[in-house]
């Protein structure tokens, strides 16, 4: 019974380095890519979705619960998106904005001819989607946003 209870604990502790192996392996890939110099190499899923306009997961994204004060920036470019003040939370499983940095955002006709797409302006980088007249907050807009397509920024203290 004590050699296998050894077994698993090795085994447990084995696969507890992957794991952070993986992850320092994922934080290697950001670097700058070189077809596009001042953007950031995508991993396939940030590929996924930033360039192929995938969506991610409902509940899944790292900043749908984000409360710090900050700035969201493009996870492609860099470039600043949302103020931190404009989010809410409305429940939909991604994170929402009722308001983006001035030119910031540019909107397009989606595919679907049903909802509005919204990308980085500065490199076109899929975002997610805008809805409007839902009646979340005054401005009655709802930015609907990838995590995977932002980085967070905190606010200096």
């Amino acid at each position: 019974m004590m050699k296998i209870l050894s077994i698993w604990a090795v085994l447990v502790l084995v696969s507890l380095s992957a794991c952070g192996q993986r992850k320092k392996d994922k934080e290697a890939v950001r670097q700058e890519d070189p077809a596009h110099p001042g953007w950031n190499k995508l991993t396939p899923e940030e590929e996924r979705v930033i360039v192929n306009k995938g969506t991610e997961y409902p509940g899944t994204g790292k900043y749908l619960h984000n409360t710090q004060k900050g700035t969201y920036t493009c996870k492609r470019c860099g470039a600043p998106l949302y103020r931190s003040e404009a989010k809410f939370e409305s429940e939909c499983g991604w994170p929402s904005f009722d308001d983006e940095i001035k030119g910031a955002v540019k909107r397009f006709p989606d595919p679907d001819g049903m909802r509005t797409e919204i990308r980085c302006a500065k490199c076109g980088a899929h975002l997610g989607h805008v809805f409007l007249n839902e009646g979340f907050t005054p401005k009655n807009t709802r930015h609907c946003v990838n995590s995977i397509s932002m980085n967070f920024i905190p606010d200096k203290k």
